[in-house]
């Protein structure tokens, strides 16, 4: 990833979660992986994907928390009351993250318990066009 990648990656990303003090940097030892933090605490990473001759990329985040209290984890670590989760037609297992009435995301339960959670969000190259 380049410079400007990164900086469009980090905008389209405070405006999708709702969260100015969100950062993304690139990875140390990896040019394709871009680290995104809150602080000085790694909340995820960002992967590029050009396997279909388009480039995109995959922002993933483990969510250290059950079914029961996700929504309130992610309103807090984001600041943005805006966010919600909801339930998927015929999936136990996953959840849909909203910020208002824009889809984010599928948040996964790590474990059959649903004691964690891994966040996945789709970035399209378009996504990033007018940024």
């Amino acid at each position: 990833m380049d410079r400007e990648e990164i900086l469009k990656l980090r905008t389209f990303l405070r405006q999708a979660l709702g969260a100015a003090a969100l950062q993304v940097t690139q990875n140390a030892s990896n040019e394709d992986i871009a680290d995104v933090r809150l602080g000085e605490r790694r909340i995820g990473e960002i992967c590029v994907d050009d396997e279909d001759g388009d480039r995109s990329f995959s922002f993933s985040m483990r969510v250290p928390v059950g079914r029961e209290t996700l929504q309130d984890y992610l309103r807090k670590l984001f600041e943005n009351n805006a966010l919600k989760i909801a339930g998927r037609l015929k999936k136990v297992d996953s959840v849909e993250l909203s910020n208002g009435d824009d889809f984010l995301g599928v948040l996964s339960a790590d474990d059959a318990r649903g004691t964690s959670f891994t966040f996945q969000m789709a970035i399209l190259d378009f996504d990033l066009e007018d940024l």
